[in-house]
């Protein structure tokens, strides 16, 4: 592998602007090679001459990338020798914290046994213990803490590596074209003594986070904490397992789509009308055909160097992969495709056709909260755990996976419904003991009972709660109450729109009015969310970059028409309701069918939105220089929470260097020396500066 793509493959990605640029290096002395004056039409000292002033451009330019390299480590390792410092601390105390409990609860239990009349009862009656649990870390919390801290360490040694063998490359590099030893001086006089280089206090780091991890978190153990602390590959590796089984299940998938599509054509015979069928079957194909596209945007964010990872809070050593994804859906869809062979052949195996769906329902559902460590337990409990805080969104600190999954819940309204249809289906209108017919249907689907508008604003509920709840954090009007306001017209379209089926329903025509209503509150709708996408959740519509207009200055993705085509893509199917509106008006189509293909288009608008979604949340890392997660030990207050919500919802905060205060914390002396021991490091890398 050439040195360019190593390099691509294994940077940090948010400290990419921070690297030295081999690329341009190697471009400048391959243009100098190019431009020099020819040997046999310029003379010597012309010759000489030039390439006397490329050689000072090109080490001016080296020199400025080295300057560049010194003065970021510099920052990461002060940095890192605070944090360390806090870690250690924290640790301390929360030792002692556990000793002073420890003491705290043997004197209540033999005051409890020596006053209580039943002398086996404990009871605890010190307030201090109470407040002394409400700020000790479990020794889990630390755990964590200290894992990422140790990966942080791993990815700054990284980034000394690398950066010493672009050097190394491009110099020599540089004297293989031009027949010069120029290069290996540079090297030898500025490389190798430049601070990135020389300083190996990180390689100290490392050692000692790893002997405080080993003696003071896993008791001694090292093959256990050496596991904990495993830094994960830096380029994803497909096992061969999950090659094979997305490539059988995919094959599969294939095969029984095209045997589903010949049934239909040449033996639909057996169900003249399914309908219900269709709207059970679709709301389980539309979590597959989702499934499918988050493997795509994985695989994307991965190849681009958006680091999804850390955005969604996951554990780096183990998350699952699109490789995984990819298995998922395409297991799940043969799954599918198996129940509905079932179901179009039920008659020929005498089987009743109610049966089919309902298991490949059912199974969906124990796929899902199984507790068997297995099927990708790891992702699926990541999955419940967020659905638990978006369905109790008021009552919990919203972060970005937590809205980001409300936004995917959004795009799956019509998934929803098709499972409040089956359950009223199944409930209500199935006749168990007698031959259902499919022209049957009496309730299910009507918004006269009410049920159906609940569940039609629910997602659009889920986001406006987490709104609310992020401008009770930080007191904010834009852009929490202004976000809350466009997930309320929401309400309003759901509502004018069953008001015109309910009409429909009862006088067998529309009326006029509530049609001129809901056709003017989707436009609102469609513009308020429109600008909100285009503005807010993808960071463009700017007008600072002269040559690619509308787009912001810097993006990840390559293409700039990629971007131009999302923003198209995403106007039209924004305003996708209007050719339902025409469908209505005209019947072109029936209602089933139109459904099917405009709630598959919304997904699709979802996949596209994602990656530019993750895109402008990866900038913002990357103005912070934040490649970990934060884990923090000290108890937030709510105005430091407060402030992180700021950082995180205003995409012009780009900052290079902030760290909000946590106020004045108590610690012991012991402590009070370790930062004192920090401080004086700080400064001894700011006079090697």
């Amino acid at each position: 592998m050439k040195f360019a793509a190593h390099l691509s493959a294994h940077i940090t990605p948010e400290w990419r602007k921070q690297y030295v640029r081999y690329e341009y290096l190697k471009e400048m002395l391959y243009y100098a090679q190019e431009q020099a004056p020819p040997a046999d039409l310029s003379d010597e000292d012309t010759i000489k001459r030039y390439y006397t002033k490329f050689d000072q451009k090109f080490f001016t330019q080296c020199e400025q990338e080295l300057n560049k390299i010194n003065m970021f480590f510099s920052e990461k390792l002060a940095e890192a020798h605070r944090k360390w410092a806090n870690l250690h601390a924290e640790l301390q105390l929360a030792k002692s914290r556990r000793t002073e409990e420890t003491i705290s609860a043997l004197k209540n239990r033999t005051s409890a046994k020596r006053d209580s009349v039943f002398p086996s009862t404990f009871i605890v009656t010190d307030k201090r213990q109470k407040v002394l649990a409400q700020h000790a870390r479990k020794i889990s919390d630390l755990k964590l803490a200290f894992s990422e801290f140790y990966l942080s360490l791993i990815l700054l040694q990284n980034y000394q590596s690398l950066n010493f063998t672009g050097f190394r490359k491009i110099l020599k590099k540089h004297d293989k074209i031009f027949d010069k030893d120029s290069g290996t001086d540079f090297r030898a006089n500025k490389v190798e003594s430049a601070p990135f280089y020389t300083n190996k206090q990180i390689d100290k780091l490392i050692h000692e986070c790893e002997e405080t991890y080993i003696s003071e978190l896993e008791e001694g153990n090292r093959t256990r904490a050496m596991k904990r602390l495993r830094v994960p590959p830096l380029v994803d590796r497909e096992s061969p397992r999950t090659t094979f089984l997305m490539g059988f299940f995919s094959g599969s998938v294939v095969f029984m789509t095209i045997a589903i599509v010949l049934i239909l054509i040449f033996v639909r015979d057996y169900h003249d009308s399914f309908s219900a069928y269709i709207t059970i079957y679709r709301g389980m194909f539309l979590v597959i055909f989702l499934i499918g596209l988050l493997g795509v945007n994985t695989f994307g964010w991965r190849k681009y160097g958006v680091n999804h990872v850390l955005i969604f809070e996951l554990d780096p050593r183990d998350h699952i992969s699109f490789h995984e994804l990819l298995e998922v859906a395409f297991f799940l869809g043969s799954v599918w495709c198996v129940s509905v062979i079932v179901f179009l052949f039920s008659p020929l195996i005498g089987i009743a056709k109610y049966i089919s769906p309902l298991v490949c329902f059912a199974f969906f559902i124990f796929y899902l909260f199984n507790p068997i460590h297995a099927f990708k337990y790891k992702a699926r409990f990541w999955l419940i755990r967020y659905i638990f805080r978006i369905v109790t969104a008021p009552y919990y600190p919203v972060s970005f996976p937590d809205f980001w999954l409300a936004d995917q819940l959004n795009s799956l309204q019509t998934m929803l419904l098709d499972i409040e249809f089956l359950f009223c289906y199944y409930l209500f209108e199935l006749d168990w003991f007698v031959k259902p017919q499919d022209n049957d249907i009496q309730f299910c689907g009507s918004y006269r009972y009410g049920v159906r508008i609940f569940v039609a604003i629910l997602p659009a509920w889920f986001r406006f709660a987490q709104c609310l709840r992020r401008y009770y954090t930080t007191k904010k009007v834009n852009p929490h109450l202004v976000n809350a306001g466009k997930y309320s017209t929401t309400f309003l379209t759901v509502s004018l729109s069953a008001a015109v089926s309910i009409y429909k329903e009862l006088n067998g025509y529309h009326n006029n009015a509530l049609l001129v209503l809901w056709c003017l509150s989707c436009v609102f709708s469609s513009c308020y969310t429109l600008y909100w996408d285009l503005k807010m959740d993808w960071g463009l519509l700017t007008f600072d970059n002269v040559d690619s207009p509308l787009l912001r200055e810097e993006t990840v993705y390559p293409s700039k028409s990629f971007y131009y085509f999302a923003m198209l893509e995403n106007a039209l199917l924004r305003f996708a309701w209007t050719f339902n509106f025409a469908c209505t008006i005209g019947g072109f189509l029936d209602s089933n069918v139109l459904t099917c293909i405009l709630s598959a288009l919304e997904v699709f608008r979802r996949f596209v939105w994602n990656y530019f979604r993750l895109e402008n949340e990866h900038l913002n890392n990357c103005g912070e220089f934040r490649a970990t997660r934060d884990i923090s030990i000290a108890p937030l207050e709510d105005d430091h929470q407060a402030l992180l919500c700021d950082m995180m919802d205003n995409p012009d905060m780009l900052i290079r260097k902030r760290t909000p205060n946590y106020g004045v914390i108590q610690y012991s002396n012991e402590t009070k020396e370790l930062l004192a021991r920090a401080a004086v490091n700080e400064d001894e890398d700011d006079d090697e500066d």
